[in-house]
């Protein structure tokens, strides 16, 4: 059978190739369907009992999301055929692969990065906008370029982390079924985390379980972009670290800070500040320092950044499957 190793080594070149192309079935959007269709029905039943009905609810689609999700991974990683050169042994690795690689955002994230950067180099501002709200929940329709270039830095740094480390990192831990359970996690957290009125309640585990399941990658992301910064010459991996230690907190997230803050220490930029979403300001704390502005070339050396980074983090999970050491 298969080692873990060769898995994640042909899961990941399938990202980096391949990434994510929309005329195949992607398990993420398999799994956003089914949380969809448990929000509606639960939600709308537990809202006249009150709040704590609504937590007890929203906790009982996250419980049943995440066990689904758990075990049909199990089912498909457990009993696939052991023989090498079975016609069905050779199809169920292919898909274990492919599921795998959808763990995965490589490809995904520095192309979004590289396309919002390449617009604003062409001065077409408008453009810029548009293809910064496709990765970005925050009100673009405002933004300067700069501020457009400051916002593709924060989501490739904090996506860094949920698309790229903290997928490996789960996949070192248990393999493809918490590598899935994860991106379950992930994916409930962006539906039913947010706290408006609608979903303070029924969110509320969502965000609790997405915070606890991100905290360890998030730190270890900041690591990892300090890391990239000794390997590239427009990157200050000494400043990356001090800025991580000290701006980490400053975030309304308990964890995306930190990725965020090692980017803009390595960048000597300031990110952060406040925003708008959905017409409302929220005022945030600055990230980093403001030595120098940031531009078209500050942004392309954080998707050199990203693209390093998760180059390390693989090569370490492949060390550790290959020395079948679990974390």
């Amino acid at each position: 059978m298969i080692g873990e190793a060769l898995i994640i080594a042909a899961a990941y070149a399938t990202d980096i190739i391949v990434g994510d192309p929309r005329f195949i079935p992607h398990p993420v959007r398999i799994i956003g369907g089914a949380v969809h269709v448990g929000d509606k029905a639960l939600r709308r039943a537990s809202k006249p009992h009150g709040a704590k009905w609504q937590k007890a609810a929203g906790a009982g689609l996250v419980l049943l999301v995440l066990w689904a999700t758990f075990t049909l991974a199990t089912l498909v990683t457990r009993y696939m055929p052991k023989s090498e050169t079975s016609l069905d042994s050779i199809l169920s690795t292919a898909a274990i692969i492919w599921l795998t690689s959808t763990t995965l955002a490589t490809r995904g994230l520095v192309c979004a990065g590289r396309r919002v950067i390449r617009e604003v180099k062409r001065g077409n501002i408008d453009v810029a906008r548009e293809k910064l709200a496709m990765i970005v929940g925050r009100d673009t329709a405002s933004l300067s370029g700069e501020k457009i270039l400051a916002a593709s830095i924060e989501t490739m740094a904090e996506n860094a982390s949920d698309g790229i480390i903290a997928p490996l990192f789960y996949f070192a831990l248990g393999g493809l079924p918490l590598a899935m359970a994860y991106k379950a996690i992930n994916t409930m957290d962006s539906m039913l985390g947010y706290r408006n009125e609608k979903y303070r309640h029924f969110g509320w585990a969502a965000a609790r379980i997405d915070d606890a399941a991100n905290f360890i990658p998030a730190r270890v992301t900041g690591l990892l972009i300090a890391a990239a910064a000794l390997l590239i010459k427009r990157a200050d991996a000494r400043k990356a670290f001090a800025i991580m230690r000290r701006d980490g907190r400053n975030h309304t997230s308990p964890n995306s800070g930190v990725p965020e803050a090692a980017m803009a220490g390595a960048l000597g930029v300031r990110l952060g500040g406040p925003s708008s979403y959905g017409g409302k300001v929220v005022i945030k704390p600055y990230i980093g320092d403001d030595d120098s502005e940031v531009t078209v070339n500050k942004a392309k050396t954080a998707v050199i950044l990203t693209a390093v980074t998760s180059l390390i983090g693989f090569i370490i999970t492949l060390l550790l499957a290959a020395l079948e050491i679990h974390l």
